[in-house]
C-alpha cells in the first residue's frame, strides 16, 4: 500500500493544535480558482519538460516497466521550484512513492519534537485505506492525527479510519451549491453531509473558508456554515477559520482576485460568532 507525498513539512505551527509535521498528498479531485499549491493538483504524465530544465540535475529519466517515467533525487534538489514553474499540467515530478511505515519513519525524526500529524494535499482523502494505516503507526507512537480535506470522501463509510483520526479540517468552499460549482467544479452536497456527520461524532476540528471577494458570497457561507454547526458544539467546540485569499502560487489566470482587506476578515469574523463560533481564527 502506497501514496504519492508531495512533500513533508517537519515543523508546523498553523496545521492543527502544537507543534506538528505536516505531510501532502498528491492529487485532487477539485478545480479551486484560488487554489494555493496547483503543483498538487494532478500527478506527472512523464513529458520530460522539466528534466533539462532542472539546474540541480536532481531529475531524470527512469524505467516504469516497459516505459519511463520522470525520476526524482531528493539528495540534488535545492527547491528552487524550477520544475513546479515550468510544468503545464499543474503537478510536480518531486514526488515520492510511499508506504504507510515509510511515512512514518520520516515523521518519526521529530519525535518528541511534535504533538501530532496533519495530513494533506491535494486531497489526502483519495488514499482512505492508507491514511488508516499511517494513522494507526501514528497512533500507535503517541502521535495525534488530523485530516485537512474538501469534505469529497463519504466518512461514513470508512470507520475504521475516523476510529484513528483525532480530528477533520474541513474546506467550506462556499455554502451555495451553485457558487460551489463555480469556485470548485463540482457540488457540495456531500461536503455538507460530511460536515454534519463528523460534526456529530466530535470529530470536526474546524472548518475554513478561503476570502475570495467577487468570486462567491463569503458573508453568506460563513453566517450559515456557523449557524449549521450551532447545534454540535455541545458536543465538541468546532473553531472557524478566515483565510484571506492570497496571489502567491495562484495559477495565472486566477490571480487577478482581489485581496480581502482586514475590514471584511474581521466583519466575517464578527458573524461567525454571532452565529454561536466560539473561537475564530483569522489568516
Amino acid at each position: 500500500m502506497k501514496a504519492l507525498v508531495n512533500k513533508i513539512i517537519p515543523f508546523s505551527a498553523v496545521d492543527g493544535p502544537g507543534n506538528r509535521t505536516s505531510v501532502f498528498l498528491q492529487g485532487c479531485n477539485m478545480n479551486c480558482r484560488y487554489c494555493h499549491n496547483p503543483e498538487t493538483r494532478k500527478v506527472c504524465i512523464g513529458c520530460g519538460d522539466c528534466i533539462e530544465a532542472c539546474p540541480a540535475g536532481a531529475l531524470f529519466w527512469m524505467k516504469d516497466g516497459n516505459s519511463r517515467k520522470v525520476g526524482y533525487d531528493p539528495a540534488k534538489c535545492v527547491f528552487c521550484d524550477t520544475c513546479i514553474h515550468i510544468c503545464t499540467h499543474d503537478a510536480s515530478p518531486r514526488i515520492q512513492e510511499m508506504t504507510p511505515q515509510e511515512t512514518f519513519d520520516k515523521v518519526a525524526r521529530q519525535i518528541p519534537f511534535i504533538r501530532g500529524v496533519t495530513v494533506s494535499g491535494g486531497e489526502c482523502t483519495l488514499y482512505p485505506e492508507f491514511l488508516t494505516e499511517f494513522f494507526q503507526i501514528c497512533r500507535d507512537n503517541g502521535l495525534g492525527t488530523l485530516i485537512d480535506s474538501n469534505g469529497t470522501l463519504d466518512f461514513k463509510q470508512y470507520p475504521e479510519l475516523l476510529a484513528v483520526t483525532d480530528g477533520v479540517m474541513l474546506d467550506i468552499k462556499a455554502f451555495d451549491e451553485t457558487e460551489h460549482k463555480t469556485v470548485t467544479g463540482i457540488s457540495n452536497g456531500l461536503v455538507m453531509e460530511n460536515c454534519r456527520y463528523l460534526a456529530s461524532l466530535g470529530k470536526l476540528y474546524e472548518v475554513r473558508t478561503v476570502v475570495v471577494p467577487g468570486l462567491f458570497d463569503a458573508e453568506e457561507t460563513v453566517r450559515k456554515t456557523a449557524a449549521m454547526l450551532r447545534p454540535y458544539q455541545k458536543i465538541q467546540p468546532i473553531r472557524y477559520k478566515i483565510i484571506a485569499f492570497r496571489p502567491m502560487g495562484v495559477r495565472k489566470e486566477y490571480a487577478g482576485y482581489p485581496v480581502p482587506d482586514s475590514n471584511l476578515l474581521e466583519s466575517l469574523a464578527g458573524i461567525a460568532r454571532e452565529e454561536g463560533i466560539g473561537k475564530v481564527v483569522i489568516i
